[in-house]
């Protein structure tokens, strides 16, 4: 059994047990969240299509915490100008654990 989930305009397939990262969520570590925007539920080979969302399912997931990704530098230069901007971004992310579909 398995779902597509949509979050933080993306698209994450999902099984009961994984552990995924998402974008940051409001919610501490150790609670539930539920997402309602599921894409599509396959089941004993039964695939269900939303259009949009398929009506009435929600997969449900304890936060596990919050973190940073690795830096990523930004780095802007114009030739001849001696223009040069060097920036570093560090994306926040929320860590799950499906536990059910």
């Amino acid at each position: 059994m398995y779902a597509i989930i949509e979050t933080g305009g993306k698209q994450y397939k999902v099984a009961e047990g994984d552990v995924i990262t998402v974008e940051k969520l409001g919610v501490e570590a150790g609670q539930e969240f539920t997402f309602d925007k599921v894409l599509v539920l396959a089941k004993d080979g039964n695939v269900t299509v939303g259009a949009p969302y398929v009506d009435g399912a929600a997969v449900t997931a304890s936060v596990i915490g919050d973190g940073k990704a690795k830096k990523v530098i930004v780095y802007k230069y114009k030739p001849k100008k001696g223009f040069h901007k060097k920036r570093g971004h560090r994306q926040p992310f929320t860590k799950l654990q499906i536990k059910s579909i």
